[in-house]
């Protein structure tokens, strides 16, 4: 991969964004006097906020296509550097937890792209990483899944490893893309219930559904 595909991707820009979540929207009307979207408004996100880099298209998707699932893991570097970029550094973690795979396909993968970009995170910041969160359930693919049907496919996908408490900790989930934030939420909400009191996720990119939207309303 050549440095000017690397130096391509750029951040992700909205006028208005959830005031939790912080997905990027085309007007205000989704957003209650809070700010907050339907989803964070129903409690349907487990996690307390959001950060991603830019959005899952053109060169960024390519990149991570290519990290994850054609093992170019030095990918690992420059787009944790991207990650770094989208995390505010006043705001306070105890510890970085990678988003797990259920071991079946961190098999057949021969890693976890998400524990990649977690040590990177950990690298720049000086901060522990822990595996402490493991997938019990190897679901199905999310790509087609409606939003409901993708909470109902990672429920229960998650559990705590033995002995593992979260009390009081301010924890920093990492993945490579948030799309609807199913998963993202189930693996929050376990940790919630082991008493962590704040959790972040932060993904290199992010379903942009604003693209889609302007795409059908010039066709």
């Amino acid at each position: 991969m050549c440095s000017a595909c690397l130096r391509r991707p750029t951040a992700i820009a909205a006028d208005y964004y959830c005031a939790d979540c912080k997905t990027p929207f085309l007007n205000h009307f989704p957003l209650d006097e809070h700010g907050r979207c339907s989803l964070c408004r129903l409690g349907l996100t487990g996690f307390d906020t959001a950060y991603t880099f830019g959005s899952y298209e053109e060169t960024l998707r390519e990149l991570i296509h290519l990290f994850k699932y054609t093992g170019v893991r030095p990918l690992a570097k420059p787009l944790g550097a991207l990650l770094a970029r989208a995390i505010p550094r006043e705001h306070r973690f105890d510890l970085i937890i990678p988003m797990p795979l259920h071991w079946k396909k961190r098999w057949s993968r021969g890693y976890n792209q998400s524990e990649l970009l977690a040590r990177e995170i950990a690298r720049r910041w000086g901060m522990p990483v822990a595996n402490v969160v493991r997938r019990v359930k190897p679901t199905s693919p999310q790509a087609g899944l409606s939003n409901s049907k993708r909470r109902l496919n990672v429920r229960g996908a998650f559990r705590m490893r033995n002995g593992e408490n979260m009390k009081g900790l301010r924890v920093l989930v990492v993945d490579d893309v948030l799309t609807t934030g199913a998963t993202a939420s189930a693996c929050a909400a376990v940790l919630k219930r082991t008493g962590a009191s704040h959790v972040a996720i932060a993904t290199v990119a992010r379903t942009d559904r604003r693209i889609s939207l302007e795409r059908s309303e010039t066709t």
